[in-house]
């Protein structure tokens, strides 16, 4: 494969989403009005967001009652105490906290700031905050189904959210649930140029194509929130799901 033969082709004319959206089919729909046709051979590459918003994963703060372990963290981060509070029904463990930071690990195994809870481009209200869909790799499923369904047709999905980096600055694109094809890439005996059989290298492929779809998804108001992966070879695996991809505490060698 080269450079020129794989294409990020951003799909636009999609609606805001709404709760209880059909969002299998507002895509499709969306894919044919530019006149592509989504082939088995394809990756979609969807935003978190949409996904949130079709599961009406929404939370009003003003209708949550803090706990005790909230009111403590929110005296430590500055944070309101509502929205520490929904930050740690989706925690499994509070990494670190510092005034205005809340690092924990999702119940879904990665690590991340306010477990994944986001304020931006939600519903244009101070207090409504969007949660995580529970179960992302559920959702790829269903979404790869219903397009099998509607079109005969079931391409890989991957389900990507931004996340921060402990030694780098700035945000990347990264896989947090998936159907179709496995998050990592294991290359160990492969030959190198010169023969040589590789020994340590895994490559992150889902969490790769993430990051490449979200350099055209953008993080603003862009409004792009699907990108269709077309050009790059994969093997469908049915099997695998979000979590193949995550460090074990056990390999973990920084917590």
């Amino acid at each position: 494969m080269t450079a020129q033969t794989l294409q990020l082709i951003p799909i636009p004319n999609l609606p805001l989403i709404q709760p209880g959206d059909d969002l299998a089919r507002l895509i499709l729909e969306s894919i044919q009005s530019t006149g592509l046709t989504l082939a088995n051979a394809d990756i979609l590459v969807i935003a978190q967001k949409i996904v949130s918003k079709a599961e009406a994963c929404f939370v009003r703060l003003a209708e949550v009652t803090p706990s005790p372990q909230a009111l403590e963290l929110a005296a430590v981060t500055g944070k309101p105490a509502e929205l520490v509070e929904v930050i740690l029904w989706d925690t499994a463990e509070v990494i670190r906290t510092r005034k205005d930071l809340l690092i924990v690990e999702h119940k879904l195994g990665f690590i991340s700031a306010n477990a994944g809870l986001d304020h931006s481009n939600v519903a244009g209200e101070p207090d409504v905050v969007l949660r995580l869909p529970p179960e992302p790799d559920a959702s790829a499923r269903a979404l790869r189904q219903e397009l099998d369904r509607l079109a005969g047709v079931r391409p890989p999905v991957l389900i990507i959210d931004s996340h921060g980096r402990p030694w780098r600055l700035g945000t990347v694109g990264v896989t947090i649930g998936l159907s179709g094809l496995a998050p990592v890439q294991d290359l160990r005996g492969e030959p190198d140029l010169f023969g040589t059989p590789l020994l340590h290298t895994d490559v992150g492929f889902a969490d790769q194509i993430a990051a490449a779809a979200s350099l055209v998804m953008g993080q603003a108001a862009e409004g792009c929130p699907v990108v269709l992966v077309r050009g790059l070879p994969f093997t469908v695996d049915e099997q695998a799901q979000a979590a193949d991809g995550l460090r074990s505490k056990a390999m973990n060698m920084f917590r």
